[in-house]
């Protein structure tokens, strides 16, 4: 029997961690039909998609201008689902999109795995009645989750992060061999990841503020090299935005290579600031938010003391500077840049505390526990 699985996803991250997921239930079950709503590495690891979810992922005031598309989707899928009803629907992250589409397939008897379970220890902790409803079982990604799911009656389990499956197996040879080369930073003029965001929304705040950090940067470290990767969908824009300087490496879906040649990375908050960490690469975390927007979510929405998800993982506490709302000047970030290039000494004792949090987490194996998990499920047993 053909086991016919249906994923959701909401945005570059999560198409990326979906393709890597159908890799893996595809060595385990090469008969398995993959289908869903996403992108073009779904697409490109072999998953039929019926709806374009990824270009235009957006979050906030931004997002809820999709609604009428996701609308559009979730109608659609109602009605695929009865004539090509699957034996499993995946959810992966982003809450807002996702629970609708397990609210669906539960209705029509299919289980759901949410893989990539949402923050909601973070932000909107009251959607977790809704999931506990609509959703058979959790794959988290975080340490800390499963007991915080469990807690709250959701069959959940660790399975480690999916980041760990998808970085070069070199890396860390890698990272080695660029920073003993002549001429590097403090000897030579640094080199700055800049992380505007993959969305475009998150660019259009961020990314004209960064802009006027690195003109400082420019000024106070001559021959500063500036290196920006992008996504598909952001690629343009930042090309835009950034003009013709000579300085400035813009790719897209080029983070690893780039993100591994810098002494300094201004990265907006989310699971980049992971991914950077990876690297050991010492970094500012910054969000554009509206100052009253913010205020209004700090007390209705937010739940954790700390923002940015390495300083959530080492305890809330500031392993990292994260500025958090950033409204207003460019001043304080660019005071904060400027104060550790001038200091080394600071630069290096944060990279060893990125060394020490990511060494536990830097294990390969997400992406095949979660296939398992599905699939089990699928059997309805516990492993496969």
């Amino acid at each position: 029997m053909v086991r016919r699985i249906f994923i959701t996803v909401a945005e570059v991250s999560g198409d990326q961690h979906a393709a890597q997921l159908i890799r893996r239930l595809r060595e385990l079950d090469p008969q398995v039909l993959v289908e869903g709503h996403g992108g073009r590495a779904m697409r490109d690891a072999g998953a039929t998609i019926h709806g374009e979810t990824v270009v235009n992922a957006a979050m906030g005031l931004h997002g809820a201008g999709r609604a009428m598309e996701m609308y559009k989707l979730l109608r659609w899928t109602r009605n695929y689902y009865r004539q090509n009803r699957p034996d499993l629907h995946i959810c992966i992250d982003s809450s807002s999109m996702n629970l609708p589409f397990a609210q669906l397939a539960s209705r029509n008897g299919v289980p759901v795995l949410y893989y990539i379970a949402p923050q909601l220890w973070a932000s909107r902790p009251w959607r977790i009645r809704k999931l506990r409803r609509v959703v058979d079982r959790v794959a988290c990604i975080l340490p800390f989750e499963e007991e915080w799911y469990r807690g709250r009656r959701v069959d959940a389990t660790f399975v480690g992060h999916p980041l760990f499956d998808e970085l070069p197996p070199d890396r860390l040879e890698r990272m080695q061999r660029l920073r003993t080369e002549p001429g590097r930073f403090p000897n030579g003029p640094p080199v700055i990841g800049i992380i505007p965001g993959s969305r475009k929304s998150e660019v259009a705040a961020n990314f004209p503020p960064l802009l006027e950090v690195m003109q400082r940067l420019r000024q106070v470290f001559p021959g500063t090299r500036f290196v920006i990767p992008t996504t598909e969908a952001t690629h343009g824009q930042v090309v835009a935005l950034a003009g013709a300087a000579a300085d400035i490496q813009i790719a897209p879906n080029a983070f690893n290579e780039l993100i591994s040649q810098s002494d300094l990375c201004l990265c907006k908050s989310g699971t980049s600031t992971l991914h950077v960490a990876a690297y050991h690469v010492p970094m500012i975390v910054v969000y554009r938010f509206n100052r009253w927007i913010w205020k209004l979510a700090r007390h209705l929405v937010l739940c954790t003391p700390k923002i940015a998800l390495v300083n959530i993982l080492a305890g809330n506490i500031d392993l990292v500077p994260e500025i958090i709302p950033w409204y207003g000047s460019s001043g304080p970030v660019a005071d904060m840049a400027v104060e550790l290039l001038t200091c080394p000494e600071k630069l290096e004792r944060q990279r060893q505390k990125l060394r020490e949090l990511v060494t536990p987490l830097d294990k390969p194996g997400a992406s095949m526990n979660a296939a398992r998990i599905a699939l089990g499920m699928i059997e309805n047993k516990a492993d496969w």
